[in-house]
């Protein structure tokens, strides 16, 4: 048994996909996804261009997309969860692999939700600094804060891997106070996600969660905001919610599936594997072409 990781929206690129068409369950399961969205996403990924496709609009429709497609293709090779978690919009993907959504409510939910960020806030972004722990960041985002100018931590992605997010004039105020920082990047991203500028994102995405038909997870899943695994149904939604502001606790989410089965990054993109294996946790990703055979020998072991 593994651990199935999800990856967000930071791992699109445009021939994202490509080799996930190449087997037949995957492309029957992108081609259902797109006839359920309001607008296929598949064309998109293939061809781009790359200025829409890294738009939040589209971006999470398309990695939810190819996760989906790549956790067909797990199932069809027979391997199933012990323990699900997802990056930011990942959390979705995450929460129909347990069995709490059905493919159609996940995609509803994904393309909900990117429209809503998409609109939300304005003004703000979101930086990588590099060589920090959190609570040296956490501290200078506390001195670079002003009345209407937030920064926070947003995502705790691996030790010396953290991003701020916020209004800009914070987030410059941020750069030049982290002169102890080894390196500090933009994130190519519309706005300052899980952050309080998403604020105006919420009252609508809490309706869509309530909304949406869930059941009980099969197995344990690992909400972002509080990096513990869980099976409550209650829980799960709340954390959805609070995701849209609240910070992404990668660490402590990897950690927890670790301490369960080793991991899988599920989609297409190698960037989970990598933060893992930062944390010290264990993950191979599917974006690797060997790695369904690596699987197969762990299980035959």
């Amino acid at each position: 048994m593994f651990g199935f990781l999800f990856p967000g929206q930071g791992t699109v690129r445009v021939g994202m996909g490509a080799w996930l068409r190449r087997r037949p369950v995957a492309r029957d399961r992108l081609d259902e996804i797109d006839a359920l969205l309001s607008r296929p996403i598949s064309p998109l990924c293939a061809r781009g261009p790359l200025d829409r496709l890294v738009s939040t609009e589209h971006a999470q429709v398309a990695v939810t997309a190819c996760n989906l497609a790549a956790l067909a293709v797990l199932a069809e090779e027979g391997y199933e969860p012990a323990v699900v978690a997802g990056h930011s919009v990942g959390e979705l993907t995450a929460l129909h692999a347990a069995g709490v959504l059905d493919l159609a409510e996940t995609v509803r939910l994904v393309e909900t939700r990117a429209r809503l960020m998409a609109v939300a806030g304005g003004g703000g972004g979101m930086r990588a600094v590099m060589g920090l722990a959190v609570e040296r960041v956490e501290e200078l985002a506390a001195e670079a804060a002003a009345p209407g100018e937030p920064v926070v931590v947003g995502l705790e992605n691996a030790p010396g891997h953290v991003v701020v997010s916020g209004a800009a004039p914070a987030l410059d105020r941020l750069e030049k106070l982290a002169t102890d920082a080894t390196k500090i990047m933009p994130l190519k991203v519309g706005d300052a996600y899980h952050s309080p500028l998403m604020a105006a994102a919420v009252p609508k995405w809490a309706a869509a969660v309530a909304a949406a038909a869930m059941r009980a997870p099969r197995v344990p899943v690992v909400p972002n905001v509080t990096g513990e695994p869980t099976t409550d149904l209650r829980t799960l939604r709340e954390a959805l919610v609070a995701q849209l502001t609240g910070r992404v606790r990668w660490i402590r989410t990897v950690g927890a599936v670790d301490a369960i089965a080793p991991g899988v990054e599920v989609g297409d993109s190698k960037v989970l594997a990598g933060l893992s294996r930062r944390a010290g946790a264990r993950c191979l990703s599917m974006a690797d072409p060997g790695t369904l055979r690596r699987l197969a020998k762990e299980v035959a072991a």
